[in-house]
């Protein structure tokens, strides 16, 4: 909850909060409430057992038949839970957030997986730059959504631009990498030359996947042939990520490509609509 002008709301706040409520509801705690959370728009559900450890922590019955990766339609019951008023108060204020932003994620993440089909592969590794409070929640909501969040099923290295700039290039970078034994990604941006430069010089030097990482189509493009004319394509996995949108997945369906990682358009997804309501009152 926040306070009229929008701050977060301090203790002393909540505390005052908490006894209004108590004395609403004092001649009505032997009653036994039911509320059930409905879904106001389709959509992939996600947080469900966060959602269950959060009723069960305020003493609440919580029910359900649906599981995490659930589809939904508009006007689907999620859950049920039962408790005196006090405690379906305290429900009502948290259940829905920890369902509804999840499940936002998730449904963009089955939107981005249902675009590309088997065309391609799609991830989401933006995950990692989310607040760390919440990060193991994101990161569920996508695989939840369908999606992989790393790039690599495997052990493997990330060689982001900054690693590039300071071991003092792309070949530089790749050749410290390969007695780690693991799968090379590294990402090229144009920094020290052309990005199709860059890609040749990363699949010679002997990464196994080069991410163009500038968002820009037609820098794609030149890796794509600049990498055929070297016959070097086959060597290498080539990725593609920089602010790409649901909207970019069909045009980059006609590219020779194997995998798009999207980002803020999956994490910045918004809420799927849900609402809270008391259905019986014992």
């Amino acid at each position: 909850m926040r306070g009229s002008k929008g701050e977060p709301l301090r203790e002393e706040q909540l505390k005052a909060i908490a006894e209004i409520r108590e004395r609403i509801f004092r001649e009505h705690l032997g009653q036994t409430v039911t509320a059930i959370i409905i879904a106001e728009a389709p959509g992939v559900l996600s947080g469900i057992q966060q959602a269950h450890n959060l009723m069960e922590s305020l003493g609440l019955r919580f029910s359900t038949t649906l599981t995490d990766g659930s589809v939904l339609k508009r006007g689907q019951e999620i859950a049920r839970v039962t408790g005196n008023p006090l405690q379906i108060a305290q429900a009502e204020e948290r259940v829905i957030g920890s369902l509804s932003k999840p499940s936002g994620i998730a449904t963009a993440a089955r939107k981005a997986l249902q675009k590309a089909g088997a065309r391609y592969q799609v991830v989401s590794g933006g995950w990692k730059k989310m607040p760390f409070e919440i990060k193991d929640i994101v990161r569920q909501a996508v695989r939840d959504g369908g999606l992989n969040v790393r790039i690599s099923e495997g052990p493997f290295v990330y060689l982001d631009k900054n690693y590039v700039r300071i071991l003092g290039g792309v070949r530089q970078a790749v050749q410290t990498a390969l007695p780690l034994n693991r799968t090379i990604v590294v990402q090229i941006r144009g920094d020290n030359s052309s990005v199709e430069d860059e890609a040749i010089e990363a699949a010679l030097a002997g990464a196994n996947v080069v991410m163009v990482d500038t968002g820009r189509c037609e820098h794609l493009k030149n890796v794509i042939q600049a990498l055929k004319n070297r016959e070097l394509r086959s060597k290498v996995r080539i990725a593609f990520a920089g602010n790409v949108t649901l909207d970019d997945l069909d045009v980059l369906a006609q590219m020779d490509l194997d995998v798009v990682d999207i980002g803020y358009a999956i994490l910045d997804a918004p809420c799927l609509p849900m609402r809270f309501d008391v259905i019986k009152v014992v």
